[in-house]
């Protein structure tokens, strides 16, 4: 039987502060409380580069054997503890980006309808001149708006921008339509990898997710500024990260807007608050404290490195199948994907609770210019002694390349090394207070129950598996000592359905076991996926680490030698058992920060 593997390695690196060459605007300060604050940063970041000399990444390059699963359940592997200061995002050692796809031989997507296979054309027109984008100079930044705190005269302009892309004739690439089916081919098995034969590509679950969206929404911005004749229009972001914006924005739920979508789910309409956790909590305040908390945990508690922020590495020839998501596209991301989705009458959550679909609705692009923003905000933003530096050198990572036509109808090709700074790229984002910047949950003392508890309803985790969840389970993992080790929780060989809604939650010597709130020490962090469609039968193999040093502080339990992990499963749609199915030893080396382009 193999075993939980724990790593106590360390590796030293050299690090050095370098200015950005772009000055970044000043963000909120965060308070000493757990309150909302209105105070200003003063101080402005530096980005933090080291040099190394690249490693082989063994796991990242090799292929997982298909197996044949069950599309009723989801696999969950137990990688164990590991050492977090071991880790960081390393080149292999024979790969190559990936490289833009080829418009002649997109095929039909795949959805999954209740088993049913349904093909959807969302191939684009194709041309035979491509050129590669330049990026224009900045003459006058754009600045994103907060969607609840723009004007009427803001929304005439956006509606009156879209009404007229869903007017263009069907074939124009700048087309309404055209533009939702970007996101259906890149994301639901359209497109091949150049030179792979069939193997699909995806730009979820992996480090792409951001880099793609960002392009995507550069030029879906451009295309609508162009209608209207306003170069400076930019898009609004849906600020979800905010208890003032935690409902969906004012202007997206009038009926006759072009921007509303009648296939949203009609219950979560205003004055519904978003659910993050997608814990079905009808305590509106618990509800907004689970966000703040779950945000708090994605964008600074949960991570060690790139990678877990990012995702993991992407490379050509690599299974799209078997990557891994990391803490934002796992979490809000694909929470207000699925919360927005509806899976009442429509089985597959259409239009934002399916990727192939998401883009029909007006509101998925705002949704994802908060995502960008998320991405800027963790780049730029977050507290040093917090987040070690964030930048990516992988030569696969930075010369990925997609196509996408312009505001002109003018297919280009992009690479991921443009658009790593939206400075450059000549947008910002409006200032909004960030109250979960600071929402580390409260120090909690769970020593004697979790010990009672340890000893009758948890088992250690090696006797557990295979093990069928389709409710609560408990389980004991072995740690290590106060200051031998930064150690991460890894959960690996997640194999699941991925025409389904997926989602569950991991919590550490939970006290009371009350899962519906998440703020508090014992959250950990969570796995969700939005429903899409795959290869190998379907099916898709993951995995998350989530960052326990902090955790171990505000729990006061350095000196034991277990922890107690809790799995909940959350259902948001189609009831599915989640199985854990075996353990796997983790044998990745990586550093511990990540190299600055």
């Amino acid at each position: 039987m193999t075993s939980l593997y724990l790593s106590c390695a360390t590796t030293n690196t050299a690090i050095s502060a370098t200015p950005s060459s772009h000055p970044r605007p000043l963000l909120p300060k965060p308070s000493h409380s757990h309150f909302i604050t209105h105070a200003k940063l003063t101080n402005r970041l530096h980005h933090v580069s080291c040099s190394s000399t690249p490693q082989n990444q063994n796991d990242e390059t090799k292929k997982p054997t298909a197996k044949v699963v069950d599309r009723r359940n989801m696999l969950v592997g137990m990688g164990g503890l590991y050492g977090a200061t071991t880790l960081a995002s390393t080149p292999s050692a024979a790969a190559n980006p990936i490289q833009a796809p080829e418009l002649n031989k997109c095929g039909t997507a795949t959805n999954l309808n209740n088993g049913e296979k349904l093909d959807i054309n969302c191939c684009p027109p194709i041309s035979d001149r491509i050129i590669d984008y330049k990026l224009p100079p900045v003459f006058q930044m754009k600045i994103r708006p907060s969607a609840h705190r723009v004007s009427p005269e803001y929304m005439f302009k956006f509606n009156t921008a879209i009404d007229r892309m869903k007017r263009l004739p069907k074939d124009d690439p700048r087309n309404f339509m055209q533009q939702a089916n970007i996101h259906c081919a890149y994301c639901n098995g359209a497109y091949d990898q150049p030179g792979q034969g069939t193997l699909d590509l995806q730009i979820h679950n992996s480090w792409l997710f951001f880099p793609f969206h960002r392009w995507y929404l550069y030029f879906y911005e451009r295309i609508l500024g162009k209608l209207i004749g306003d170069p400076t229009f930019a898009l609004p972001f849906w600020n979800w990260d905010n208890p003032k914006g935690m409902t969906m924005p004012p202007m997206f739920v009038d009926p006759k807007s072009s921007l509303y979508d009648k296939k949203r789910n009609q219950e979560h309409l205003p004055p519904a608050v978003v659910d993050l956790g997608l814990t079905n909590s009808t305590d509106t305040l618990q509800v907004v404290a689970n966000n703040l908390t779950i945000m708090y945990s994605e964008m600074i508690r949960g991570n060690s490195d790139a990678n877990d922020f990012m995702g993991q590495a992407y490379r050509e020839g690599d299974e799209s199948s078997a990557k891994a998501a990391g803490s934002s596209e796992r979490g809000s991301h694909t929470s207000v994907h699925a919360w927005v989705g509806d899976f009442k009458d429509q089985p597959s959550g259409e239009d934002m609770g399916n990727f192939y679909s998401a883009g029909r609705d007006p509101l998925f692009y705002s949704h994802h210019a908060n995502v960008d923003r998320m991405w800027t905000l963790w780049q730029y933003f977050l507290p040093s002694n917090k987040v070690p530096d964030k930048r990516i050198t992988d030569t696969d990572f930075l010369n990925t390349a997609f196509l996408f036509y312009d505001e002109n109808a003018q297919l280009v090709r992009v690479t991921v090394k443009d658009c790593l700074d939206n400075l450059r790229m000549g947008y910002d984002f409006e200032r909004i207070d960030l109250p979960w910047l600071d929402y580390r949950p409260p120090r909690q003392s769970a020593r004697a129950k979790i010990n009672r508890a340890s000893s009758t309803a948890a088992p250690k985790a090696a006797a557990l598996f295979p093990l069928t969840l389709d409710g609560v389970v408990r389980f004991q993992v072995d740690k290590t000592k106060k200051g031998k080790a930064d150690e991460s929780l890894v959960l690996e060989d997640i194999k699941v359905d991925t025409t389904k809604l997926l989602k569950f939650d991991v919590f550490v010597n939970d006290e009371d076991d009350n899962p519906g709130e998440l703020d508090k020490a014992a959250y950990l962090g969570t796995y969700a996926q939005v429903p899409h469609k795959s290869a190998n039968n379907n099916s898709s193999t993951s995995s998350i680490k989530l960052k326990l040093t902090e955790l171990y502080d505000d729990m006061d339990i350095d000196d034991d030698d277990t922890i107690v992990v809790t799995l909940v499963p959350r259902h948001q749609g189609p009831v599915l058992p989640l199985v854990v199915s075996r353990l796997s030893r983790i044998h990745r080396n990586r550093l511990p920060v990540v190299l600055d382009h």
